[in-house]
Order: structure tokens, then sequence, then C-alpha cells
């Protein structure tokens, strides 16, 4: 028989045991918990309830925060501050962030889903062979525009915005790359020139345009063209593509003298502090039912082929939002200019605005 000696030593050893198994396991989930993702990405460029099933999934915390300019976007990250896993940059600034040395090599070994891409939108001049990035949605840059109000124009050209009918009823995106593109495209040159005389004939072709110009706008152009207050738009592809859907008088066409294609992309910047969690994070978005859900909340088109198949017909097969191949021989991706010819493409587009009316 134990003694209560015997007894008292015996239960203060199994209290310390417990407390022991307790802490390590209040550890152990507490470390589970604690694991988390940095993600910064556009405004509205990810269906949330997304980010609530990855977290269910993996146990995987995500930190999101948005960013409203690729300019703004690579500062940070450059600057430190946030060590951000998974970041979204535009075409010409993964081109950027990869010659500062801001960006990790991916490993496509650790995305069991990059298989879903189309090889239409993989190894772009910008980052050949993806070293750096991989694709995530892709439009263009066209004329949006009100058929019923204007059904005598046809707007496969730029050259179609200078009618006299139009006079007033156009809007602008607020953006020197993509209105200088146009003017650049118009004339035959690339919307990467670089030549000063084609930028000055450019610059001259925009001032021709500008009493056709009602206003060079950001968000709100959806909410003026499905007001009537304007008629005609140059916009991004997905921009229009709700427009186009919900109202049968409105359609969106790429001019035929060339426009944009861009392609937003997933990147891990240098500072990442998770890259499992970013390649787990990445590759949720390349599954096909992810992509497939996340195209529809969206609105851009995708590069996942496998979850554009899953889409509704009368969209993967609309040659405006998913061009063929031989319609994007006449696109082209934006470069890196590099700061002081970007600056100048900046300086002649804050002219052309103050120059309106």
């Amino acid at each position: 028989m134990k003694t209560l000696l015997q007894i008292c030593a015996s239960a203060t050893v199994i209290g310390i045991i417990c407390l022991i198994i307790s802490h390590e396991y209040t550890s152990h989930h507490a470390s589970k918990t604690k694991e988390k993702v940095y993600i910064y990405n556009w405004g509205e460029y990810i269906d949330p309830s997304l980010i609530h099933k990855f977290e269910k999934q993996t146990g995987i915390k995500v930190i999101y925060e948005t960013f409203d300019s690729n300019e703004a976007m690579e500062a940070k990250i450059r600057n430190g501050g946030t060590h951000y896993d998974v970041a979204f940059p535009s075409d010409y600034t993964v081109e950027k962030m990869k010659k500062e040395q801001l960006l990790h090599t991916i490993d496509h070994k650790k995305l069991s889903n990059y298989c879903n891409l189309d090889r239409a939108y993989l190894n772009q001049d910008f980052d050949k062979g993806n070293r750096y990035s991989i694709p995530y949605f892709f439009g263009t840059v066209g004329i949006l525009y009100n058929k019923e109000q204007y059904a005598d124009i046809n707007f496969n050209s730029w050259a179609s915005l200078n009618q006299p009918q139009l006079r007033n009823d156009i809007l602008l995106v607020d953006g020197a790359r993509e209105v200088m593109g146009m003017a650049l495209n118009k004339l035959g040159f690339s919307l990467n020139d670089t030549n000063e005389d084609h930028l000055n004939k450019a610059q001259s072709e925009l001032s021709r345009l500008a009493p056709q110009i009602r206003g060079v706008v950001g968000d709100e152009v959806s909410l003026m063209m499905s007001h009537h207050e304007a008629n005609v738009a140059v916009v991004w592809s997905g921009v229009a593509l709700p427009l186009v859907e919900d109202n049968p008088n409105f359609d969106y066409v790429v001019p035929e003298e060339g426009s944009n294609m861009w392609l937003d992309n997933m990147v891990i910047p240098k500072t990442a502090q998770n890259k499992e969690g970013a390649y787990r994070f990445i590759n949720f978005l390349l599954d096909e039912e992810n992509s497939k859900q996340n195209t529809e909340w969206v609105g851009y088109a995708t590069p996942n082929k496998a979850a554009r198949a899953q889409l509704p017909a009368h969209i993967r097969n609309d040659k405006s939002f998913y061009p063929t191949q031989a319609q994007q021989r006449s696109l082209e991706v934006y470069r890196d200019l590099g700061q002081q010819k970007l600056g100048e493409y900046n300086d002649r587009f804050l002219e052309f605005k103050m120059n309106l009316r």
C-alpha cells in the first residue's frame, strides 16, 4: 500500500507531465495558427471567398493588402517594412523588379497546377521561361461603345475616334501608357516606342483628338457609360466585359492597328518570409476550380486553360476578350522603358490632360 507521501509525489509527477503535454500541445497548436502569408494585390482583384477557402484548407492566415498602382507596389516592396510573400505586378513591372533583384526565382516543381496554364501566355519577353512570375489575369485595351447610339460607325480602327459626331463623347482611362500607346499604335508605331520624333507625333495626334474627349477618368467609367454620360470609351477589356454582358447595346473591339495586351502576374518578393506559404497560395489560385470561380468574380480573362474550358461558351469563345493567336500578333506587351522615358510619357500625358478644354 502506498503511503500518503508516495501518493502526493505521484500526483505531483502526473501533474507535471500533464502540464508538459498541455504546454507542448498549446505551443504546437499556436505555431500552426500563427503561420501567416502576406499578400499584396490590386483592389477587388480576388474573390474574397477564395481567401477564406484557402485559410480553411491550409490553416494559414492570409494578411491581405491592396495597392492602386504598380509604382506604389514596387516602391513599398523595395523599401521593405512589410515582408509580402506574394505580390501581383504587371508585365513591365516584373521586368523592372527582376532587373533590380527584388524577386525570388520560382521553382515550377512546387506548383503542381502550373500545367493548367495556357502556353500562349507563358514565356513572354518580360520574363522568359517564367523564372520570376506566374500569369494571373490578362486583357487588352480597346474601344467600348454604344451600338445603339453609333450604329453607323465602325470602331475597328483608332481613327474612328476622330469622327466629328463623337465630339465631347469619349472617355479615356487615366493611364499614360494606355493613352500614349493608343496614339502611337494609330500612327503605326510601337506602344513601347522611345523615338523622340515618334513621341512628338503621338502627342500631336492626341491634341487633334482633344475636342472629342469628355473626360479622363478612373473607376467611374462604367457608371458614366451605363448612364449615357458618354457613349464611347477607351478602356481595359475587364472594364468593358460586365457592360457588354449586361447590356446588348454595348460592344467592345480591339482596333486592327494594334493595341496593348497586358498580363498581371504572381511573384514572390525577395523579402518574403513564408516562401512555402507563398507557393501554396499561388498553387491554390492555379487550381482550375478556384481559377474559374476567381475569373467569374473578377471579370478579366484567365490564362488558365483548364479554368477557361469551364467558362460559358459565349465568354470563352469571344475573340474580343480572348483574342486568337492571329489577333495577338498585332498586340504588344508593355516593356520597362526606364525611369527617364517613363517620366517623359507621364509628362506628355499630363500636358495633354491639362490642355483639355
